[in-house]
């Protein structure tokens, strides 16, 4: 894509992949974006694990009660961590890095999709967390936030419209109520 307008524009959450594999230079690509996201005093607290197993995609797709059983079905599975040892911002840095990767796929006409990851459960109720450090052998410091599903969209999304966007979200000066004329 050409602009930044067009990309987001475009990028939409993509839950359903094709079988398709990601070239390694895809990936590649996509984790030089996330490396060069800004953090926090540049202090860099993330690290991430990429997972292609499918036997392991298939067990990361239980790691909440709802909403992530289509990592299953996606061609890599980005389990974003961030250590708050090293940041007093590091979710806001682990979110930052998390939308530089869905950008770059987005722009390499990829399909991902955000899986939220602190404070949800398992089905279980075990801490998904718990149940991601345990089945990737993570160490007790790092706090896992977030997986980003990545893949060859099965279709595209719906573009965002201009005429839906939400402009009285925006206030100038001041926070203005509804019943403010």
């Amino acid at each position: 894509m050409s602009h930044f307008t067009e990309l987001i524009t475009h990028r939409r959450s993509i839950r359903k992949y094709t079988e398709e594999s990601l070239q390694a230079c895809d990936v590649e690509q996509i984790m030089k974006a996330a490396l060069m996201s800004p953090s926090s005093k540049h202090s860099n607290p993330w690290q991430f694990i990429l997972v292609e197993n499918k036997e392991t995609l298939k067990k990361l797709a239980g790691c909440k009660s709802s909403g992530c059983g289509f990592i299953e079905n996606c061609a890599l599975a980005i389990v974003v961590l961030t250590d708050p040892m090293q940041s007093g911002a590091f979710v806001e840095d682990a979110s930052i890095v998390a939308t530089y990767i869905q950008l770059q796929a987005e722009d390499l006409g990829l399909g991902s999709c955000w899986v939220q990851i602190r404070g949800r459960e398992t089905e279980t109720g075990q801490d998904s967390e718990d149940f991601i450090r345990q089945l990737l052998n993570i160490p007790l410091q790092m706090c896992i936030v977030c997986i980003i599903a990545v893949g060859h969209k099965e279709k595209p999304g719906k573009s965002h419209r201009e005429e839906d966007l939400q402009w009285e979200k925006i206030h100038i000066e001041t926070y203005r109520y509804d019943d403010q004329a």
